[in-house]
């Protein structure tokens, strides 16, 4: 009797999760997106370099052999970013607002936003002291302070593990394909 209510509880909320993060996620989800948005959405996704995205889910991904972990790596490096760009622009435009998108570009497409694309996908582990506070440059404090810019990268934030999830299955797709 005891595994059989882990059980019924265990399925209960498997049930429930998709459902309510893709309810959580975008309200709008629901509309078909306009060309427009699926291309504003295309920018951002270059913008934020998303085929080193796809490379992060790649690593992170198990596979039963270290062939099939170079294989799906190859068949990465053979895959054009525009390609990657869009084909997640239409999944990932259900996601993201196209004002996210305009606004999230805009700050990917600045020198400060550059190096923050950088630093996400490029930088080694980081040793920070206790009590030490990092220092906020001045180019950052300004960009905090826009109100669009802040519910623009509030929305992003909200909707990356979406994001991630989107990326997998295009991850999977890609690796299906005869390249």
């Amino acid at each position: 009797m005891k595994l059989v209510i882990p059980a019924v509880l265990g399925l209960s909320l498997f049930s429930a999760g998709p459902a309510y993060s893709a309810a959580t996620v975008h309200p709008t989800s629901t509309a078909a997106p306009s060309p427009a948005h699926v291309n504003a959405v295309q920018g951002l996704l270059s913008a934020m370099q998303a085929e080193k995205m796809l490379n992060g889910v790649a690593a992170r991904s198990r596979y039963q052999s270290d062939a099939q972990r170079q294989a799906v790596f190859a068949k990465l490096k053979k895959t054009p970013p525009a390609e990657i760009y869009q084909r997640l622009a239409a999944p990932m435009a259900q996601l993201i607002s196209a004002d996210t998108a305009i606004e999230m570009t805009r700050f990917y497409n600045t020198p400060y936003g550059k190096q923050v694309i950088h630093n996400k996908y490029n930088s080694g582990s980081q040793i920070i002291m206790p009590g030490t506070k990092p220092v906020v440059p001045q180019e950052e404090k300004k960009e905090r302070k826009r109100a669009a810019y802040v519910q623009a990268s509030k929305e992003l934030a909200d909707a990356e593990p979406a994001i991630e999830r989107e990326a997998f299955k295009l991850l999977q797709l890609i690796n299906k394909e005869k390249r």
